[in-house]
């Protein structure tokens, strides 16, 4: 069964105003809770001087899906778990979301916070692309100038293959991701096809885009 899973495509922010308080909603693709924790500092050395900074994540990890949140000094459950259910509603992984509140001089009330926090979510990720994603690989092929067509076109029949970069030196390094289950294909093409000096190194864990939706 291939391990699909929603994601956003790139990082975004949405800003809305309530009550004259600002929030600002940022929010990142991330792979662990390392790399969310990091952009939650980013994002509260960036706004040093804002009053609260909430946040939400959840992870996929080879042990289940780490989800946190924090309300940061907000009054208990009218942040970071409203953040976190709408994640887990619309089921979207790897990402992290920082919400900045300067505080605008008017009490906002539980449920007023509630829909601040949730809004400047929903408008971050209406700035974004929401795609999928699996685990996969990365590898290089490395081929010599006679075999590049023959390849190419191979590897344009493929699907969930994607070709990163070609390098065009004594020999020719293709690097490229692919889903786990075209590791075989690709390897059965290129020994069926009789292509000599040709072979595929440093493959490694990735996790790889699919489609956009």
């Amino acid at each position: 069964m291939r391990k699909m899973f929603k994601t956003i495509e790139k990082e975004a922010e949405g800003i809305i105003i309530q009550k004259k308080s600002k929030f600002i909603a940022n929010i990142f693709y991330v792979e662990n809770e390392e790399e969310a924790e990091e952009r939650i500092k980013e994002i509260k050395k960036k706004y040093y001087d804002a009053r609260h900074n909430c946040y939400a994540y959840r992870i996929k990890t080879k042990n289940g899906i780490v989800q946190k949140q924090s309300d940061d000094g907000e009054p208990s459950g009218t942040a970071g778990a409203p953040m976190l259910n709408i994640l887990e509603k619309r089921e979207i992984l790897n990402i992290v979301v920082i919400v900045t509140r300067y505080f605008g001089g008017i009490l906002l009330g539980t449920g007023g916070l509630v829909k601040a926090y949730s809004d400047s979510l929903k408008e971050a990720l209406q700035n974004t692309t929401i795609v999928e994603k699996e685990e996969g690989y990365s590898a290089e092929i490395i081929t010599t100038y006679e075999n590049i067509n023959q390849i190419l076109h191979i590897l344009s029949t493929m699907k969930n293959v994607k070709i990163i970069k070609k390098e065009y030196v004594e020999n020719i390094k293709i690097t490229i991701e692919f889903s786990k289950k075209e590791y075989e294909k690709i390897t059965e093409n290129l020994t069926k096809n009789n292509l000599k000096n040709t072979k595929i190194q440093n493959k490694k864990e990735k996790i790889i885009k699919l489609q956009v939706h």
